[in-house]
C-alpha cells in the first residue's frame, strides 16, 4: 500500500443482503481496490483510492452491479434533510394494502373476495414489486455464483403466481387459486425487511457520530506584534494548525490535541479512560481533543490536528473494527444455496425422465416436473426466518432490548465469552466512601467534621460525593479555605493549624503507601485517609451468575488502576480482569480473545466504541454516548444491565422457533418430492400442501410472543 491512499466513503442504496455487500466487496478488489468495506446496514462502502477519478470509477462499477452509487455527504448536512419513509417502507405498505383483501378471503365469505379475477387484480400489484425487488436481488446473488434468500422468495411467491395464473386462464376452479400465496410471501418477508431496515437505521453509524465530535469551534490566540496585545478570534477547529495558541473556558470541548502553558482546569476525559471523576490538569500537562472542561480556564498550544490527533485516530480504530469483522452469511442464505439448485435439477430430470426415458406424453411428464417444482416450492422455508425475526424483534423490543437485524438472534446463542467494561457498565458511575481511617491521634468523628467543612468548598465530584456521605457532620469554622487545582485543599482554623486535603501528592514525603484515594494531613503530619469506590450496580452481581451458570466466560476490561478493578472483579465473582486499558488495547484485547473465542463486548463509552464494532456482538447500554450505542448491535434499554440475560434467552428461544421452522419446511419438501416424482401427487394436491406448511410455519412463529424465555 503506498502513502497516497485515501479512504473514500460511498453511500450505495439497493443492499439489501450480506450477499450484496459480498458481491460489491469483490467486484472492487478484482478492479484494484484495497482496503474495501461494505456493509449493507449503514449503507456504506469504503476503499483506499489514491484520487477522485478511482472513486468515480468505484461509482461506476458499483452502478453496473444494478445499484445507485454517491459519494458520501457531511453527516451534519445529511441530519437537517428531511427523512421520509424509505424504500423499503414504501414497497411494504404499497403491497399491505392489496394483500389484505386477499387474506380476508380466506376467512370472509363474500363472492367478490372469491373471484378469481378479482384475485389476480390484486396479486399483480404486489407481484410486480416483488418481482422487481427479490428478482434483482436473486439475479445479482447468481451473478455472483451465490443462490441466496431472495432466490427462494422470488422461487416460491412467482410459482405460486404462475400456477394459479394458469389455473385462471383455462378455468381450472377455485383448486388452482392460489394468489394470497404469492401476495403473503412477498408482504410478508418485506415487512421483516422493513423492521431490520428501521432497527439499523434507528441509529445512524459509530464513526458519523465520532466526527461530529471533531466538529467544534476553537478560540484561537492571536498577537499584535508591536503591543504584545492578546487577542481572540472564534474559527472553525479544522483550521487550527499545529503550534497554534487556544483558549479553552468552562463548558468548552477541547477543540485539538494541546499542552497547557497556562491555568489550570478540571477536565472530563471519560471519552478516553472511560472514567467519570473529571481529571485535574496544570500547566505542562497535555490534554485531548473532544474532551470538556468542567472547570477553570486554560491556555493550550497545539500540538496535533487533523488524522493526528487522539479522537481520529480512534475513528480510524472503529472503522478497522468493522472492516476486519467477520460477516454472517444468513443461515436461509447457506441453506438456499444448495436447496434451490437441487430443487430444480430435480424437477428437470423429472420432466426429462419422464417424456425422454419413459416415454411419458409432454404434457404429463411436464405435469409432473412441475409437481415437484411446486411441492418443493421454498414458500414455508422463505416464511421459516423472516416471520420468526418480525416476531423475535418485537418481543425483544417490548422487553427494552434493541437488536439491530435478525441475524444478531443466530451470532447470540454462540457467545463463548462476555467482556464488560466497568464504569457506567457494571457500576452507576457514582462514589461513595468505602473506607476512612483516623490516625496520629485524631478521632473518626473529628475526622469526618474537618473532611466535610473542607469538601465543601469545591466542586469536584469527589468532594461532593463525600459532603453527600458525611451530611449531618459536625461543621469546623475556618478562617481561610483554598483550592488548587490539581493538588486539592488546604485550610487555616482559628488556632492556626493548617489542614490539606488531596491526592498522593501532599502526602508522598509521609507515606510510601499510595493505594488511597485522599490523604488528610494536619501541620505537615499525616492525620488520616479516605478510599473512594465507584458504585457496583445491583443487578451487577446477578447477571454475571447468570453467565457462569451458562458457561459463559465473564471478562473485565477497564481504563482503570488496578485496585478499583480487581475489588469489583472479586466481589462480583470475575477471575479474568484486564486494566489500565486504552481504546487502542481495548480493540487489540478483543480482538486476540476473539481469536479463539466467540466475544460479546458490552460497554457506554467513547473508549468502548473500537471493541464494540470488532466484538463477535457489541452490546451497549442505551444511556451511555451516542458512538457507543452506534456501534454496538444490540442496545439494553434504560441502561438496564439485568436485560442482558433476558437478550440472551430471547435469543435462543427466537433461534429455536427459526429451527423448528425450517424442520417442519425441510420435513414436509422431503416426504413430498419422491411422491412428486412418482406422479403420486398432483400438482394442484402439492399446492395445497404447500399452503398448509406455509400455515404451519406462520402460526409457529406466531407462538413465539408467548413461549417462555430459558432461564
Amino acid at each position: 500500500m503506498t502513502n497516497n491512499l485515501k479512504v473514500t466513503e460511498l453511500k450505495v442504496e439497493g443492499m439489501s443482503c450480506t450477499n450484496c455487500s459480498l458481491g460489491i466487496t469483490k467486484t472492487l478488489e478484482k478492479h484494484g481496490y484495497s482496503g474495501v468495506y461494505a456493509d449493507f446496514t449503514t449503507d456504506v462502502v469504503r476503499f483506499e483510492a489514491p484520487d477522485i477519478d478511482k472513486a468515480a470509477e468505484a461509482i461506476k462499477l458499483i452502478e453496473k452491479l444494478g445499484y445507485k452509487a454517491t459519494v458520501a455527504e457531511d453527516s451534519a448536512e445529511q441530519d437537517l434533510k428531511p427523512r421520509g419513509m424509505s424504500t423499503i417502507e414504501k414497497k411494504f405498505w404499497f403491497t399491505a394494502i392489496f394483500t389484505i383483501p386477499l387474506i380476508l378471503a380466506m376467512f370472509i365469505p363474500v363472492a367478490l373476495l372469491h373471484n378469481d379475477l378479482f384475485q389476480l387484480a390484486l396479486t399483480i400489484p404486489v407481484f410486480v414489486v416483488g418481482f422487481h425487488h427479490f428478482g434483482t436481488s436473486a439475479w445479482k446473488s447468481l451473478r455472483s455464483g451465490i443462490t441466496n434468500m431472495d432466490v427462494l422468495i422470488f422461487m416460491g411467491s412467482t410459482a405460486a403466481f404462475i400456477y394459479s395464473l394458469v389455473g385462471t386462464i383455462y378455468g381450472l376452479g377455485h383448486d388452482y387459486m392460489f394468489y394470497e400465496t404469492s401476495a403473503s410471501i412477498i408482504s410478508i418477508v418485506l415487512l421483516g425487511n422493513m423492521l431490520e431496515h428501521r432497527s439499523v437505521k434507528k441509529t445512524t453509524s459509530a464513526i458519523d457520530e465520532l466526527t461530529r465530535l471533531q466538529k467544534t469551534r476553537a478560540k484561537r490566540i492571536t498577537q499584535e506584534m508591536n503591543e504584545g496585545q492578546e487577542y481572540v478570534e472564534e474559527i472553525d477547529s479544522s483550521l487550527v494548525k499545529k503550534g497554534d495558541y487556544i483558549l479553552v473556558n468552562t463548558g468548552d470541548k477541547i477543540p485539538v490535541d494541546g499542552e497547557i502553558y497556562w491555568g489550570y482546569g478540571s477536565i472530563d476525559e471519560s471519552m478516553i479512560s472511560g472514567e467519570s471523576i473529571p481529571v485535574d490538569r496544570v500547566k505542562n500537562d497535555k490534554v485531548i481533543g473532544g474532551t470538556i472542561l468542567e472547570k477553570g480556564t486554560i491556555k493550550i498550544r497545539t500540538t496535533a490536528t487533523g488524522n493526528e490527533t487522539v479522537l481520529s485516530q480512534i475513528i480510524e480504530l472503529v472503522k478497522k473494527a468493522q472492516k476486519d469483522k467477520p460477516r454472517l452469511q444468513n443461515l436461509a442464505d447457506k441453506i438456499s444455496a444448495v436447496f434451490v439448485p437441487t430443487v430444480v435439477v430435480i424437477a428437470l430430470v423429472t420432466w426429462l425422465g419422464w417424456y425422454l426415458g419413459a416415454g411419458l406424453e409432454f404434457r404429463d411428464a411436464l405435469m409432473r416436473g412441475v409437481a415437484v417444482l411446486v411441492i418443493a416450492c421454498p414458500c414455508a422455508l422463505g416464511l421459516a426466518i423472516p416471520t420468526a425475526v418480525v416476531v423475535g424483534l418485537g418481543r425483544t423490543a417490548k422487553n427494552g432490548i434493541l437488536i439491530k437485524g435478525g441475524s444478531v438472534f443466530d451470532k447470540f446463542t454462540g457467545i463463548e465469552k462476555v467482556v464488560f467494561d466497568k464504569t457506567g457498565t457494571l457500576t452507576t458511575g457514582r462514589f461513595r466512601v468505602k473506607d476512612l481511617k483516623a490516625m496520629g491521634g485524631t478521632t473518626q468523628e473529628s475526622l469526618v467534621a474537618l473532611l466535610y467543612s473542607m469538601e465543601k468548598h469545591s466542586s469536584h465530584p469527589i468532594a461532593r460525593s463525600i459532603v453527600k456521605e458525611f451530611k449531618g457532620a459536625e461543621p469546623i469554622a475556618f478562617d481561610h479555605v483554598e483550592e488548587e487545582k490539581g493538588i486539592g485543599l488546604t485550610a487555616t482554623d482559628k488556632n492556626g493549624n493548617v489542614f490539606s486535603v488531596g491526592s498522593y501528592d501532599i502526602a508522598r514525603a509521609l507515606t510510601s503507601d499510595n493505594t488511597h484515594s485522599i490523604y488528610i494531613k494536619m501541620n505537615d503530619k499525616l492525620i488520616g485517609w479516605v478510599d473512594i469506590e465507584d458504585e457496583i450496580k445491583p443487578e451487577a452481581y446477578k447477571v454475571i451468575q447468570y453467565l457462569k451458570k451458562k458457561n459463559i466466560t465473564p471478562v473485565l476490561l477497564s481504563g482503570d488502576r488496578e485496585k478499583p478493578c480487581m475489588e469489583i472483579a472479586s466481589k462480583l465473582g470475575i477471575e479474568e480482569v484486564y486494566f489500565e486499558k486504552r481504546p487502542d488495547e481495548k480493540l487489540q484485547l478483543v480482538e486476540d480473545l476473539s481469536a479463539s473465542y466467540k466475544v460479546a463486548m458490552v460497554g457506554d463509552g467513547i473508549n468502548d466504541a473500537p471493541a464494540l464494532a470488532k466484538a463477535y456482538v457489541g452490546i451497549s447500554m442505551s444511556d451511555g454516548t451516542q458512538v457507543a450505542v452506534k456501534s454496538a448491535e444490540v442496545v439494553l434499554l434504560r441502561g438496564n444491565l439485568e436485560l442482558l440475560p433476558k437478550a440472551f434467552a430471547s435469543a435462543r428461544v427466537t433461534q429455536r422457533t427459526i429451527k423448528e421452522n425450517l424442520f417442519w419446511a425441510f420435513f414436509y419438501n422431503v416426504m413430498a418430492i419422491p411422491l412428486a416424482i412418482v406422479g403420486l401427487l398432483s400438482p394442484m394436491i402439492a399446492a395445497a400442501a404447500m399452503a398448509l406448511s406455509d400455515v404451519i410455519v406462520v402460526l409457529n412463529s406466531l407462538r413465539l410472543k408467548k413461549r417462555k424465555l430459558p432461564v
